[in-house]
């Protein structure tokens, strides 16, 4: 019941923090903040699993806020007296965010600074030499910080946070963390939050966490499926550009829309594809700098485009591991790996994280093009959709090699919760098999060169935005805002009468949906209630409760295609 809910209000907080928490429009806590908040408060050590999108950040801030707005009631010296430590930049720029959205009527009261940027340590340090507050950063960088004596804790920290502390050691950073530990008081209070509780985090908890409360507050880590619904469509290489082409030229995938892929140079060749049909979308990978990487994210949360093509932590897992066989390398092997150094498209950054902890808004549909590695990352990607309350739909396109992966991937989800399986998602290829021409068309344009150029051009244009003209951008927000990045790189040849769809080639079931001239879809008006971004359908069938993507379905006999009843699945 509503009414048996522990309000913010009723928790004690400083009245200012309760005007921010009101200005954010939260009516009332999550779980996670309902529970942890008050625990938090008391003084408790906390060991915290919560899915994605359950308010985590807001469940430790919020009592951060409030024991230094408490503590500066008496006085006392400026002191750094809270360390959070997330494993990527774009999680620290994350969290500053919420907690200065959480400090905006308290800004001289309580001040935070996010060193895990990219920054020199030697630029970072007149921000800590005013000793803020917060700190975030990641553990390389704040151990960076403590070694050059830019930063003592040792008498001042009170409170120690490590965010998202699964991924903490899988990113590198256990000895890191272990030697950061050292330049920390005897007595803090600490918090481990995560999605996950494996036996990384179980080894942070015997390392930082004194008699700690343990909050498991769901006990499946993605939705069910009144809220997620997870499809998987098994096909080959040539099949997954034919039905990526077919979900998003035709409209059946609708809203913002993340698409992951395995590999960086997968990015560009999905996004050379796209642009043959004149469908934009902009890549983000750990070659990118972290300022365009987190301009990127701003942008697609604020609607400006609505499709991300991805690749996740998985492909920086354990990066200082050698491949297997290089034991024992020679001058040959040394040449290439300096040669890789030097070029722009082979500097990876091991703290970037896009599965992970970043807050995509309004992400209606999470694509994996290509199957994740591991049942965790699958979890952590499909984690991107349905949030908080809001509806989502994952799909995932599987090879038959993958079919072993799909199974554990069923077994894990159907194991917490019988609602979380994926249900397998059945096109009826014969029918969009008109595409197939001009998809490999497409993909014959999209060669190594063209994919090796476009990498090398949107580093350099990524380069150039964020670093030459930083100081510019900063006196000049707007210019900032009109920069794209899901224009078109155009390494590859554009034929124009790709951009069209011919009205023969629609398939019987959904014409009616997309004006094949013009490529718009019809009677697709936006809802003025709609966030940023979101667009509202008033098409017929979907006020009869049908979604476009379960309109196509196999369900007749061969050589029949005929939309599926409403709910069918």
């Amino acid at each position: 019941m509503a009414s048996d809910r522990l309000l913010f209000h009723e928790m004690g907080l400083d009245d200012r923090l309760l005007k921010a928490l009101a200005d954010l429009g939260w009516a009332q806590p999550t779980l996670i903040q309902e529970k942890a908040i008050p625990l938090a408060l008391d003084g408790k050590d906390l060991l915290a699993r919560a899915r994605t999108g359950s308010g985590k950040t807001a469940a430790y801030a919020v009592p951060i806020i409030q024991r230094i707005l408490t503590s500066k009631q008496t006085v006392r010296e400026q002191a750094v007296r809270a360390l959070i430590l997330v494993p990527t930049k774009e999680l620290g720029q994350q969290v500053q965010a919420m907690v200065r959205q959480l400090t905006a009527f308290c800004a001289r009261d309580v001040r935070v600074a996010d060193i895990s940027g990219k920054a020199d340590v030697s630029a970072q340090r007149p921000i800590l030499m005013e000793k803020p507050d917060i700190v975030v950063g990641t553990p390389s960088r704040v151990l960076a910080h403590l070694s050059a004596q830019n930063m003592n804790l040792q008498s001042s920290l009170e409170m120690l946070v490590i965010d998202e502390a699964d991924l903490i050691f899988s990113f590198g950073f256990e000895s890191d963390l272990k030697s950061l530990l050292c330049h920390l008081p005897k007595i803090y209070q600490a918090f481990l939050m995560s999605a996950t509780l494996n036996e990384d985090v179980q080894s942070l908890k015997e390392l930082v966490l004194h008699n700690p409360v343990t909050l498991k507050l769901q006990g499946s880590q993605l939705p069910d499926s009144t809220q997620l619904q997870q499809y998987s469509v098994q096909c080959e290489e040539e099949d997954k550009f034919l039905l990526i082409y077919t979900l998003l030229k035709l409209g059946l995938v609708r809203g913002k829309t993340l698409l992951f892929v395995s590999a960086v140079e997968r990015c560009y060749r999905l996004k050379l594809f796209l642009e043959q049909f004149s469908i934009p979308a902009c890549v983000l990978n750990s070659e990118l700098p972290v300022h365009s990487r987190c301009h990127i994210i701003t942008q697609f949360n604020q609607g400006f485009y609505n499709y991300i093509i991805a690749t996740d932590e998985q492909s920086l897992a354990n990066p200082s591991a050698p491949p297997k066989g290089d034991e024992g390398t020679g001058k040959k092997k040394r040449k290439k790996k300096k040669k890789n150094a030097g070029n722009g498209a082979g500097g990876k950054d091991m703290e970037y994280g896009v599965s992970r902890g970043i807050d995509f808004q309004n992400v209606s549909n999470v694509v994996n093009f290509d199957l994740p590695a591991t049942v965790d990352s699958y979890i952590h990607r499909v984690g991107r959709t349905a949030r908080a309350d809001n509806p989502g739909t994952a799909l995932s396109f599987v090879s038959h090699t993958e079919l072993p992966l799909l199974a554990q991937i069923e077994d894990a989800l159907t194991g917490e919760n019988a609602d979380t399986a994926l249900k397998p998602y059945s096109f009826k290829m014969e029918q969009i098999e008109g595409f197939r021409y001009r998809c490999r068309d497409a993909m014959r344009s999209v060669t190594k060169q063209a994919v090796k150029e476009a990498r090398l051009k949107e580093i350099k244009q990524e380069l150039l935005n964020s670093e030459k003209l930083k100081t510019y951008f900063e006196d000049n927000p707007r210019d900032l805002q009109l920069l794209r990045h899901d224009r078109d790189l155009h390494p590859a040849v554009i034929k124009p009468h790709l951009k069209n769809v011919p009205e023969y080639l629609v398939p019987s079931a959904l014409k009616g949906l997309t004006n094949p001239i013009t490529g718009r879809k019809k009677r697709w008006r936006p809802s003025k209630a709609a966030p940023p971004g979101v667009v509202k359908n008033n098409f017929k069938h979907q006020r009869r409760g049908r979604n476009p993507l379960k309109s196509f379905r196999y369900t007749g006999k061969k050589g029949e295609g005929r939309a599926s009843k409403p709910g069918q699945s």
